[in-house]
């Protein structure tokens, strides 16, 4: 089986800019409490993904995200076992991206607890 592309924050607002489709597969009330700030993005919880994915447009580029990158990794691969070719994931989910001060609404501290980040851990 193909290996998922995964990108980090800074290459995910990079795409984002370029109109590229957030899928943020966390639950309603996580989304509720922090969101991501961007123009194009559809909140497909992980619970409902299987039922709701026929959602997603395949031709656009999708990258998938979550709180730390581990669910949406999930919905990366079952997107490509459904014919997506067009879809990443990005690494660290939206505690890096708050991180990274990229765009947020809500409580930025919701997504900082619990997370650690290495100053040596290579990502950007």
């Amino acid at each position: 089986m193909e290996t998922a592309k995964e990108i980090c924050p800074t290459t995910t607002m990079r795409k984002v800019n370029e109109g590229a489709l957030l899928i943020d597969v966390r639950e309603t009330d996580e989304v509720n409490t922090l969101s991501f700030d961007v123009p194009n993005i559809i909140n497909i919880p992980l619970s409902e993904f299987e039922a709701r994915f026929r959602e997603i447009p395949k031709d656009k580029e999708i990258v998938m995200v979550c709180k730390v990158g581990a669910k949406s990794l999930k919905a990366t691969y079952f997107l490509m076992n459904h014919g997506y070719k067009n879809v990443v994931n990005m690494q660290h989910g939206i505690a890096r991206w708050v991180q990274k001060g990229f765009p947020t609404k809500g409580d930025t501290s919701a997504a900082t607890s619990n997370v650690s980040c290495c100053s040596n851990s290579g990502c950007c």
